[in-house]
């Protein structure tokens, strides 16, 4: 049997390389020569820029910087510059929510500039394309933060400077283009379909994990929608409808807007540098799986697209995760819950790699016929 192990992160727990080595310790457990294929997925969120850097054909290396995370404090950030001068990267680096405590988050004062940073440090250093991975993001700026570390500049009626921030959109009434600034030429993984505003929009489906509630949401989404009125008058730019733009805070509109960059799905990416179709073709069993799937899952998630892949060419699917919705019952052949016993959540977190391993023990040993009762 050749088994290709897909998985994505399980948010806050293990990595996806991680949860990739785990089923495999606990599959070969059962069956010591089973050949396993590890292509650990992403699909726009964290990990894109790990998973595109465990592909690229040539190697490269990770650049290091100071950068500044959502409140503007001091962080080191990186992104992977390949051989070929294409640099990948994920937002979350600068921007992310793993960046701000619980306690701290502040969406009407957290930016993108952070992103920016790291963005204007790889084209200053001869990036020849550009591509970012949108999700996980600690932030509702619309990707003006990031604008301004490019040099974009935000005015008051009075023209005077305002820091790119959603606290002060109210107050925005133009924006000027940086000049002697040239971007190469930049896609944007993106794993939601989300406008940027409205009741699907980055505002109010993501800002309350963000920090949002009451009057913050309505102050997040007159800002947003300021942001995207200025911008159609300075910039003659409109992508505030567009699928996709309320991604990661808004970033896939200040992307589309500032950077005139073009949003693809995460997940295809990672496909087309994984050679996934053709891992897929070759193996008897399609493993993935995350932390939870559920109706966010079919909207452009990494195992949605791997269950795709699988049914194309008629390979069974099986899939581990954390917790399921019903929605996502009926898209993987196979589902099988990591948790077999009574934890907390915090404890179950904690020990995502063992019970993973556990999980994948218990599978193989269903799917091998009992062999090791």
């Amino acid at each position: 049997m050749k088994l290709l192990v897909a998985p994505d992160k399980f948010k806050g727990s293990i990595s996806a390389p991680e949860a990739a080595a785990a089923i495999a310790r606990g599959w070969r457990r059962v069956n010591p020569e089973v050949v396993i294929d590890l292509a650990p997925i992403a699909d726009g969120g964290e990990g894109f820029a790990e998973s595109l850097a465990a592909a690229a054909v040539g190697g490269g290396h990770w650049m290091r910087l100071e950068v500044r995370d959502p409140l503007g404090r001091p962080v080191e950030g990186r992104y992977f510059r390949m051989a070929d001068g294409c640099v990948v990267l994920d937002m979350s680096e600068a921007s992310g929510l793993w960046r701000v405590q619980p306690a701290d988050r502040a969406p009407l004062r957290s930016g993108t500039f952070g992103t920016g940073q790291i963005l204007r440090h790889a084209v200053e250093n001869g990036a020849t394309r550009i591509l970012i991975g949108l999700g996980g993001s600690a932030t509702n700026d619309g990707g003006a933060g990031m604008a301004a570390a490019l040099g974009y500049r935000f005015l008051d009626a009075a023209g005077q400077d305002l820091e790119a921030v959603p606290e002060n959109f109210g107050r925005l009434s133009a924006i000027l283009r940086p000049s002697g600034f040239e971007l190469p030429p930049m896609v944007a993984a993106c794993d939601v379909g989300n406008p940027l505003l409205g009741e699907r929009g980055a505002t109010r489906v993501y800002g309350p994990q963000k920090g949002a509630s009451g009057e913050g949401l309505e102050v997040l989404e007159s800002g947003l929608e300021r942001l995207a009125e200025v911008a159609k008058k300075s910039l003659g730019v409109d992508f505030r409808d567009r699928p996709g733009a309320g991604a990661a805070g808004g970033l896939g509109f200040g992307l589309l807007s500032f950077c005139g960059a073009e949003l693809r799905s995460g997940f295809d990416l990672v496909s087309e540098a994984l050679d996934l179709d053709g891992r897929v073709l070759g193996s008897d069993l399609v493993v993935t799986g995350e932390g939870r799937l559920d109706g966010q899952t079919l909207e452009g998630k990494g195992p949605a697209g791997v269950a795709r892949l699988a049914r194309v060419h008629g390979k069974p699917v099986l899939a581990f995760a954390g917790s399921f919705g019903e929605e996502a019952e009926g898209v993987f052949g196979m589902t099988v819950p990591v948790v077999d016993r009574v934890l907390t959540l915090e404890e179950a977190m904690g020990r995502g790699a063992e019970l993973l391993e556990r999980a994948a023990w218990r599978a193989a040993r269903l799917i091998h016929g009992g062999t090791n009762l």
